[in-house]
């Protein structure tokens, strides 16, 4: 039995001086370091309480260092994109990863350093604190629900592969890790690229609100860990966020080829579980061999 226990965040931004609307963002010019750092500090005592329950791997949420700025088109949040290697959010990442002894996936607005282009990008880092690579957002959202619109393709583009490709496995000294950023979920080829890729433990980040998106939340999840033998992690924000003042529903979870896990009590912005990493070996009880069976030739 090979047992790793695992956390994710649920929570939301909590710097405290955003304005009371929209309109009023304008005064948020020159000030996204604080926003940035109200937000890393928030997670950086996630990790500490983490780490004392006895955390190993640890996932945050989609665009964590501040609010879901999406819900509307405004350049002001360009200036919160940051290097996916030596970025201040990347940097206090790594130093938290060394101090805890604990595997990190943290979800930043990217800005590449060669090219100037920008992405909504997972950067993983192990234990020791050095950084293993980055997933690139694949799939951007443009459009809106029955609560908000969303503007993604104004922010950010899809993944160009970058230097780890478009569905890297991170080979972890706890487990192999793969990512999918919240709309990537929607897509059958996602997960099971990354479990092709050798991936145990798939981390799914994401800012969602919505009838059908709260519908599909834990059936897509329970389908593809069942579907491709692997554990899955869906972490959503919980609660709103002025100006914007849009609920998220939260419902964050670990789900197995068995079903979901029953989360362990830690702290209030925390989803705990422990996952057995030797599930995931030898036959599966239900005697389905999808891997063999599978007949890519004949599908359309």
């Amino acid at each position: 039995m090979t047992v790793v226990r695992v956390a994710m965040t649920e929570t939301r931004s909590v710097f405290r001086d955003m304005p009371d609307s929209i309109d009023g963002l304008a005064a948020l010019a020159g000030r996204l370091d604080e926003v940035r750092d109200a937000n890393v500090a928030h997670h950086l005592a996630l990790i500490e309480a983490a780490s004392a329950a006895g955390v190993r791997v640890l996932g945050m949420g989609e665009l964590f260092p501040g609010p879901y700025f999406a819900l509307t088109e405004d350049p002001l949040w360009f200036g919160l994109a940051e290097d996916g290697r030596d970025g201040p959010t990347v940097r206090a990442m790594c130093e938290a990863a060394r101090e805890h002894g604990m595997v990190l996936v943290a979800p930043i607005y990217e800005v590449d350093a060669a090219s100037g282009k920008r992405f909504n990008t997972a950067v993983v880092i192990d234990a020791g604190g050095g950084v293993l690579g980055c997933y690139r957002k694949t799939h951007i959202p443009e459009g809106g629900n029955e609560r908000a619109s969303f503007h993604e393709t104004f922010y950010y583009g899809p993944s160009d592969g970058g230097p780890d490709g478009y569905f890297p496995v991170f080979a972890t000294v706890h487990a192999r890790i793969g990512v999918a950023i919240c709309y990537d979920r929607h897509f059958e080829g996602v997960v099971g690229s990354l479990a092709q890729g050798g991936a145990q433990i798939v981390f799914s980040p994401a800012v969602t609100f919505g009838t059908k998106s709260k519908r599909m939340w834990s059936l897509e999840f329970a389908v593809d860990a069942a579907r491709h033998n692997v554990f899955i992690g869906g972490s959503n924000r919980r609660g709103a966020e002025p100006p914007w003042n849009i609920e998220f529903f939260g419902d964050s979870h670990f789900v197995g080829p068995d079903g979901r896990l029953a989360g362990l009590d830690v702290h209030p912005d925390l989803v705990v579980a422990d996952l057995d990493l030797s599930r995931l070996e030898g036959p599966d009880d239900s005697g389905w061999d999808l891997a063999r069976d599978v007949r890519p030739e004949i599908y359309g």
